[in-house]
């Protein structure tokens, strides 16, 4: 509830919800939750925030699923442009048009999305192979489990854009990807604010992982190196669509899945998940956290291990 992006109503931004759906794992407004309820509980559990019990199960579903922001990356990863989602101040009708499409006929999903709504989000095929993939925020302490992995990230380190300044007039950048305990860094850029890099670095993909972490140094010959900012990179939306889709070769090109920029990550623009060229791929534009400036363009493509 603390999170932005759960502080105002999954289907019609309204702010300050009061419901939510605990299969779905969305807050809702009074008048979203009314639709919802309409829908049945085996589509929608709607449960008051304050006045209902809830049981250990109802938090786990919606721990398991990270609220408004994931949720509505798989519900509305294919969302058209000509089919705006309802206002706070919308009719009733539009409303419960909307939500139907939404989750009831599941509209803005593909067929191979489909979703059983008694098990959440959780797929009925590939997504079983990660059942305990809980959102990267809610599990960023949990361990991790090294021993078994379920893909391979090939990241390419595109480039960094009005970087902060470490030395003198300048500095010397590089940066580091961290997944768990694996890690893998770029070459030094000497003196270069916006440097370009398009280097790959090649991490596996643990069963229980957690964000991808990206932090940028200033190398120093005779001292410590310098931090120049951090980010931290879901990985969710990404794996949580391949799985779903499968081998991408069988597939032709198309948007498979959406991370939506928030207030709460460090996202430039909403990171569209495509399959291009029978790969899954995903371009990420990341505003570098707890620095004067700096962003940072990657490119992120999934290889699932048979």
């Amino acid at each position: 509830m603390l999170k932005s992006d759960n502080r105002v109503c999954a289907d019609c931004s309204a702010p300050d919800p009061k419901w939510a759906s605990s299969n779905i794992g969305v807050f809702l407004c009074l008048k979203c939750g009314d639709v919802h309820r309409a829908l049945g509980q085996d589509i929608s559990n709607v449960l008051s925030l304050t006045l209902d019990d809830w049981s250990d199960s109802d938090i786990d579903s919606m721990i398991e699923v990270g609220g408004n922001s994931y949720a509505n990356s798989i519900y509305e990863a294919f969302l058209p442009k000509d089919h705006p989602k309802p206002k706070p101040d919308s009719p009733m009708e539009y409303r419960t048009k909307f939500i139907r499409a939404k989750y009831e006929t599941q509209d803005f999903l593909k067929p191979s999305l489909r979703i059983s709504s008694k098990a959440g989000l959780e797929s009925t095929n590939s997504l079983n192979s990660v059942d305990n993939s809980f959102s990267s925020t809610s599990r960023k302490h949990a361990p991790e489990d090294t021993r078994e992995f379920v893909g391979q990230l090939n990241i390419t380190v595109v480039k960094g854009s009005g970087l902060a300044v470490r030395d003198m007039l300048t500095s010397d950048p590089y940066v580091v990807l961290s997944l768990g305990e694996q890690k893998a860094q770029t070459t030094v850029k000497a003196s270069d604010l916006n440097p370009v890099w398009n280097e790959v670095l090649n991490l596996s993909v643990p069963r229980n992982y957690g964000p991808l972490k990206l932090e940028v140094y200033d190398h120093d010959t005779f001292s410590a190196d310098d931090i120049m900012g951090e980010a931290e990179i879901d990985l969710k939306p990404m794996i949580t669509a391949a799985m779903a889709f499968g081998d991408p070769s069988r597939h032709a090109d198309m948007q498979i899945g959406r991370w939506f920029m928030t207030r709460d990550n460090c996202l430039l623009s909403d990171s569209i998940v495509n399959i291009s060229s029978g790969k899954v791929k995903q371009e990420v534009y990341l505003k570098l956290q707890n620095v004067e400036s700096g962003e940072m363009e990657l490119e992120l493509e999934w290889a699932r291990l048979d």
